[in-house]
C-alpha cells in the first residue's frame, strides 16, 4: 500500500533553504545558523528540540524510545575565499532561474533544508509513527567528520536503527566512500654548520628519500571495486634548524592517505614504517589529534582516523531507499559512492549503522565558487526524507 505523506510548503522550505545559505556558519561558527534552525523546528511543530553542550541541534518528531531512523547534516561550511571569484554574493542567496547560488547551497544546506521539513512534515499527529524520526544538524564537520555525531549518538544516547545522510549526490543514492587517515612523520637529522655539511644528516635530504618512496608506493595501495584505489600524497613539509647557515635536524611531513575498501590504519601505517626502515630513515611515526573548540565553548578532540565503509547493493536499507526513490520522485535511482569523506566514517565505519547517502545537490560544486543547489530538487529530496522516515518504521 502506497504511504501518504504530507507535502512540504515549497515556498516555505525556499525561504528557508534561502535564509541557511545567507547565514555565515564556518567551522566553530554555527551559533547563528543553530538558532534559525530551531526556529524552524518550533514553527513545524517539531516534538522535542534540543541543543547538546556541543551546539549540535537534534529535532524529534514521534514518540520517546528508540529511534528508526536519524537524518544526519551538517550546519558548518568552509569559507567563501576570495569573493571576487564568484559571480555573485555567496551570502546573498541569490535565485535565478530556480536554482540557488552561495556557500554551503550544495554542501549542505540545501539537504539540512530538505531533511527538516521532510520530516517535520509527518508532525502534528498526522501519522501514528511506532518509532521517533531525528534530524541532527551537527557542527564542525567540514574539518573533522563524525566529530559530532560520534557525540550525538554516544553522548546524547540516540542509537538509530538506521542513518540517512544528507549530503549532496544528485538526488541518486550513495552507499559509502573511501576512508581518510591522517599521518605525520618527523625525520630526524644532525644539525652542523651548513660550510660543513658532511659533519651532519641533512633532514630535509633524508625526507626526500621517504618522499621517493613514497612516489613508489603510491601505485601499490589497495584497490576496491566500488571505492577504487586508495591514494597518498604528501600535503605539507617544514624544516626546523635555527638559521639559514645550519642543516637542519628535524623535517615533518604530513601526508594525506585515503583508505579504500580492505585498508586500515594499521595496514596504512606499516607500509609507511617499512619505506623508513628500507631505507635506514630516523623518523618517528603518528596519526595526528584534531582539537579545536565548538561554537559552545566545548573542547572536543579525536584522531584524526576516518574509517573507509560500504553497504551491500542488496542491504534492505539500501533496498528500502531505491524504492522510496522510485515511489515518490518516479525512477530508479543510481547507486554509486562519494568521491568526499562524510560522516558515515563514523555511523558505519565505527558504530556499524546501516547508512545510506540521499540528498539534493551535485558533489562536484561543493566548496567552490560555483556552488549551488536547484531547489526544485531540494523539494524532492524533503519527500524522498519524509516518506522514507515512514517506511522505516517497521
Amino acid at each position: 500500500m502506497a504511504l501518504f505523506v504530507p507535502q512540504p510548503d515549497r515556498e516555505r522550505l525556499d525561504t528557508f533553504c534561502r535564509d541557511l545559505v545567507t547565514i555565515p556558519s564556518c567551522s566553530g561558527s554555527e551559533g547563528a545558523l543553530a538558532e534559525r534552525i530551531v526556529q524552524e523546528m518550533e514553527a513545524l511543530h517539531y516534538d522535542q528540540i534540543r541543543v547538546d553542550d556541543m551546539g549540535n541541534v537534534i529535532g524529534r518528531v514521534g514518540p520517546e524510545g528508540a529511534p528508526a531512523v536519524l537524518f544526519d547534516g551538517h550546519m558548518d561550511t568552509v569559507d567563501v575565499g576570495d569573493r571576487g571569484l564568484w559571480s555573485d554574493d555567496p551570502l546573498a542567496g541569490v535565485v535565478r532561474d530556480g536554482v540557488l547560488y552561495g556557500r554551503g547551497a550544495a554542501d549542505m544546506k540545501g539537504g539540512l533544508a530538505a531533511m527538516i521539513h521532510g520530516v517535520g512534515a509527518l508532525a502534528g499527529g498526522a501519522h501514528e509513527l511506532v518509532h521517533p524520526v531525528y534530524v541532527a544538524c551537527v557542527v564542525l564537520e567540514e574539518p573533522c567528520e563524525g566529530l559530532a555525531i560520534r557525540h550525538v549518538i554516544e553522548q546524547e544516547g540516540l542509537r538509530p536503527a538506521y542513518v540517512v545522510l544528507g549530503e549532496p549526490t544528485d538526488l541518486q543514492l550513495s552507499r559509502g566512500h573511501r576512508g581518510r587517515l591522517a599521518i605525520e612523520v618527523a625525520v630526524q637529522g644532525r644539525s652542523c654548520h651548513a660550510s660543513a655539511p658532511e659533519r651532519g644528516t641533512n633532514a630535509i635530504y633524508e625526507a626526500a628519500r621517504f618522499v621517493f618512496g613514497l612516489q613508489l608506493l603510491a601505485p601499490q595501495l589497495t584497490s576496491d571495486a566500488l571505492l577504487g584505489q586508495a591514494t597518498l600524497a604528501v600535503t605539507e613539509i617544514e624544516s626546523r634548524s635555527g638559521s639559514a647557515n645550519v642543516v637542519p635536524e628535524y623535517c615533518r611531513l604530513y601526508i594525506d592517505r585515503r583508505l579504500t575498501g580492505g585498508d586500515t590504519e594499521a595496514k596504512a601505517l606499516a607500509e609507511i614504517k617499512r619505506i623508513l626502515t628500507r631505507e635506514s630513515i630516523q623518523a618517528d611515526v603518528q596519526v595526528p589529534t584534531f582539537r579545536t573548540q565548538s561554537y559552545t565553548g566545548l573542547e572536543v578532540e579525536a584522531l584524526e582516523v576516518f574509517p573507509s565503509w560500504t553497504m551491500a547493493e542488496d542491504d534492505p536499507l539500501v533496498r528500502k531507499a531505491i524504492d522510496t526513490v522510485e515511489s515518490t520522485l518516479g525512477y530508479v535511482p543510481r547507486v554509486g559512492h562519494w568521491d568526499f569523506s562524510t560522516d558515515g566514517v563514523y555511523t558505519m565505519g565505527t558504530a556499524g549503522i546501516p547508512t545510506i547517502g540521499f540528498g539534493p545537490g551535485e558533489e562536484r560544486y561543493a566548496h567552490s565558487v560555483q556552488e549551488q543547489v536547484r531547489l526544485g530538487d531540494v523539494h524532492a529530496a524533503a519527500r524522498v526524507y519524509g516518506r522514507l522516515a515512514l517506511s522505516l518504521q517497521v
